[in-house]
């Protein structure tokens, strides 16, 4: 196959981000996190219990990136990712509805969406930046839908199952594109270090723990309108 032939399309975009939430989780709860082969083509995208988070990403391309985490799920990556960093079991929060929890979960988002940047800008050659996280937990009658303002949108949901065996879904937004290599080229050897992002955030827990945190679920439903 010659090197003109090769294209990467929005599934196989899609896949490169699941592969780096898989990675960035498994790494972060040294645990197994593992994504479902099959994925779903759905029409819109929406926030959803328990936990909502999404990122808005644009450059090469646009879309909307969320991950709707069960309370079990949710309190399980938290769980491990604090403890794997030597955190006392007794310090951690209880309920799903904590700052604390979405803080991290907002953390580690963050984690998950740079890695997917690095990949893309290594493999793609194009470049695209992303807006901070931002998380609401959501009661079981509220479902809220984004509008991404893309041209010619694609919207898939694929499952994700943590070591214990609780699911959550990551939903992708974006518009229909097709990446063509023209010719060969090296990718970088540099990458995205899930490991030095882990120590950052060990380094400012302690510091951040005795912060009070803004409201972030408040602000959300400000933007939204709600």
């Amino acid at each position: 196959m010659g090197a003109s032939t090769i294209t990467v399309g929005t599934d196989d975009i899609l896949l490169k981000l699941c592969n780096s939430v898989t990675t960035v989780l498994s790494k972060a709860t040294h645990s197994e996190v593992t994504h479902a082969a099959m994925v779903q083509k759905i029409s819109k995208t929406s926030l959803k219990p328990d936990i909502g988070c999404f990122v808005i990403f644009d450059g090469g391309f646009s879309g909307l990136v969320i991950i709707n985490f069960s309370a079990q799920a949710a309190m399980e990556i938290y769980h491990d990712y604090l403890v794997g960093m030597g955190m006392p079991e007794n310090e951690l929060a209880t309920a799903h509805t904590s700052d604390e929890v979405s803080n991290v979960m907002g953390e580690l988002m963050n984690q998950m969406l740079g890695k997917f940047i690095s990949t893309i800008s290594k493999e793609l050659q194009t470049s695209i930046t992303q807006s901070q996280p931002k998380m609401i937990t959501i009661n079981k009658q509220l479902v809220i839908s984004i509008e991404a303002n893309l041209d010619q949108p694609v919207a898939r949901r694929v499952s994700f199952k943590t070591a214990q065996g609780h699911v959550f879904y990551l939903e992708l937004a974006m518009d229909d594109t097709q990446f063509i290599q023209l010719q060969d080229f090296e990718i970088s050897e540099t990458d995205f270090d899930p490991d030095e992002l882990l120590e950052q955030h060990r380094n400012t827990k302690v510091a951040a723990k005795t912060e009070p945190e803004p409201d972030d679920s408040m602000d959300l439903l400000d933007e939204l309108g709600i």
